[in-house]
């Protein structure tokens, strides 16, 4: 388990600033355990895929979108490979108006770049400009869409391990059979298993964690070739005809719009 960006005395309490941003880059992966606070917490990583867990339900999310946690509600996390990564801790008495259910965002430029700039301030009270930063943040999680992007995670521990695996390496090209002999369980078993935990196929699945990660690569200006390769295809048609069932557009149409 690592450290929380902030203690757990300062998510619990209505003392100190009205909003507190933080960041932390590390060489390694970031696990936190299950746990919860009063404040609301949007949570995000610059690079790489997060579960996140909110007890009734876990899911992957790329760098491209925040989860927003609303308060008192239990959740922890994992990063897939080392952690960069931000929150955003909002006193209950201004979450009112905001989602009362854990969501999903996606991330608009000024909200990172807005919570950036708020990362640098000091524990004190916030001065005019500050507060006027922190309203721009509200707003943001207030109007930005909600979208249903995140990849349910198995509660088996092995079809967990191998969930866990892929997202770290989603270009793995190992076979059902080699996946279920890795973990341990029969093939049939865990392609059943697979369906009843997550709602998808095994292959589904794999399908769709690959392209949650080729949303990060997009947003870093990696070419769709490149991306292909990197995520286990043979060639760019086929991770661009899958691409765009799953979004509807191109990679390359879909990547302006990540702004």
């Amino acid at each position: 388990m690592t450290s929380p960006l902030i203690s757990l005395e300062q998510a619990s309490s209505d003392d100190g600033p009205p909003l507190i941003a933080a960041s932390r880059l590390s060489n390694g992966a970031r696990v936190t355990q299950r746990h919860h606070h009063t404040r609301g917490q949007l949570l995000g990583a610059t690079h790489g895929l997060l579960s996140v867990d909110t007890g009734n339900s876990c899911w992957v999310v790329p760098a491209t979108h925040a989860v927003w946690i609303p308060p008192n509600v239990v959740h922890g996390l994992r990063s897939h490979g080392p952690f960069a990564g931000w929150s955003v801790y909002v006193t209950e008495t201004l979450c009112t108006d905001l989602p009362c259910q854990p969501c999903t965002l996606a991330v608009s430029g000024l909200l990172r770049e807005a919570v950036t700039r708020a990362s640098s301030w000091g524990e004190g009270s916030l001065d005019e400009a500050q507060t006027r930063l922190a309203g721009v943040i509200l707003d943001e999680i207030r109007i930005l869409p909600q979208v249903a992007l995140g990849l349910p995670m198995p509660q088996d521990p092995r079809l967990l391990k191998i969930a866990r695996a892929l997202s770290d390496q989603p270009g793995d090209r190992r076979r059902l059979e080699e996946w279920a002999t890795w973990a341990n369980i029969a093939p049939r078993t865990l392609s059943r298993r697979f369906v009843a935990e997550t709602g998808f196929s095994f292959t589904e699945w794999r399908q769709r964690v690959r392209m949650l990660r080729a949303l990060e690569l997009l947003a870093s200006g990696r070419s769709v070739t490149a991306i292909a390769l990197d995520l286990g295809y043979d060639n760019a048609s086929a991770f661009i005809a899958l691409f765009r069932h799953m979004f509807g557009v191109t990679p390359g149409q879909y990547a302006p719009l990540m702004g």
